[in-house]
């Protein structure tokens, strides 16, 4: 369940905009696709070239602010927001602990880029984290629950160990929306999210943000996105704006709906096993129940093998075959087709808008083939 203070949150998201409006003003977020501005005197601040600062997407950072009740930096993909944050605090001779069960593209930027500038990458299972030494390490990253696996690490535990060896926190907060869980407050110094999934929701557009407390490591994140290049476009801000706008909403039939279906799927025949944080008898349930305020959308479950998982994906009409996840609809892959050391027949499903009652009946019959 989301906390009262989420419901304020998401009422004030509807209305941010409007001690700035002024008489005939639109309500709804206009697009200005202007890369350069009218700037006579450029002491006189505002804005001169996007690559700088955009309206669009600051509208977009005032929203994500809200959420995060701290300062964010937009970027154009969720990948330009992880590699933002770990080009801001990393540098040659750093050792760096990624999760070695979370997102796989984030580990191929470790081997591909970080090692070859000298950083030193290591690895850790989510659920390792707690327990773990971060003596002589300078960033520790978390993503929690761990996709796909469903794995969770107490990010207050995390931090305060990471903290008390000298290490900067980054967590990836994707799968939850800071409606669900709010790692800055646990102690996170950074936090990293991919809005292409639910905070946009629609499967039409790709973003991310960073969002942290520390106006020094913001100086930084916000000076890489400059200086990289790495901008949002309008258009895609405008998007994303939107999208929130519905979040709360979106999330309470999704996380609920998930809920059912985990329940269901924890008894059905055909299924092995299931993770999913909100069942009690789940190993990562006892700290998702008490960091998170809700317990998600996504569900892993496995299957036989991967013929079966195939069949199951091809047979169900309410199951979009999609590698990415938060959306209205319903999707769902096999996850061992990327290279994640996950079963075979291991599927991460994520539940979206549909109605629960013909969702399921449309994944029992695909189940039971």
């Amino acid at each position: 369940m989301m906390r009262d203070e989420d419901d304020l949150l998401a009422a004030r998201l509807q209305h941010h905009r409007a001690a700035g409006l002024t008489q005939g003003a639109p309500i709804a977020l206009p697009i200005i696709t202007a890369t350069t501005f009218h700037v006579p005197d450029h002491t006189k601040g505002g804005y001169s070239y996007a690559r700088a600062a955009s309206p669009t997407w600051d509208e977009v950072e005032v929203q994500l602010s809200l959420l995060e009740e701290a300062p964010v930096v937009a970027f154009p993909s969720g990948m330009a927001a992880i590699s933002a944050a770990l080009m801001a605090t990393l540098s040659a001779g750093k050792r760096v602990i990624l999760p070695r069960d979370g997102y796989y593209v984030t580990r191929v930027f470790g081997e591909t880029f970080l090692k070859s500038f000298g950083v030193q990458v290591e690895y850790l299972p989510t659920a390792d984290f707690e327990a773990a030494d971060f003596t002589g390490v300078g960033v520790v990253l978390i993503e929690t629950p761990s996709n796909p696996g469903l794995d969770v690490c107490d990010i207050a535990v995390v931090a305060a160990r990471a903290h008390a060896a000298g290490a900067l926190v980054i967590a990836d907060n994707t799968t939850m929306t800071p409606l669900l869980q709010r790692p800055l407050d646990l102690g996170a110094d950074l936090v990293v999210a991919a809005d292409t999934k639910a905070p946009a929701g629609h499967s039409d557009v790709l973003f991310g943000h960073v969002a942290g407390r520390d106006a020094d490591l913001m100086a930084r994140v916000r000076e890489w996105r400059r200086l990289s290049g790495a901008v949002p476009g309008s258009f895609e801000a405008w998007l994303v704006h939107r999208g929130i706008e519905t979040l709360e909403v979106r999330l309470s039939r999704m996380c609920a709906s998930a809920g059912v279906i985990a329940e269901r799927l924890l008894g059905h025949p055909a299924v092995l096993a299931v993770r999913y944080p909100g069942l009690p008898g789940d190993p990562s349930h006892a700290v998702a129940a008490r960091q998170m305020s809700g317990f998600g959308f996504l569900i892993s479950f496995t299957l036989r093998d991967a013929v079966v998982a195939e069949k199951f994906l091809a047979d169900c009409p309410f199951v979009a075959q999609a590698t990415s996840f938060g959306s209205t609809h319903t999707s769902g892959e096999r996850r061992a087709r990327w290279g994640d050391a996950v079963p075979e027949g291991l599927i991460r499903l994520s539940v979206g808008c549909e109605p629960v009652e013909p969702l399921w009946a449309a994944m029992d019959a695909a189940l039971r083939g």
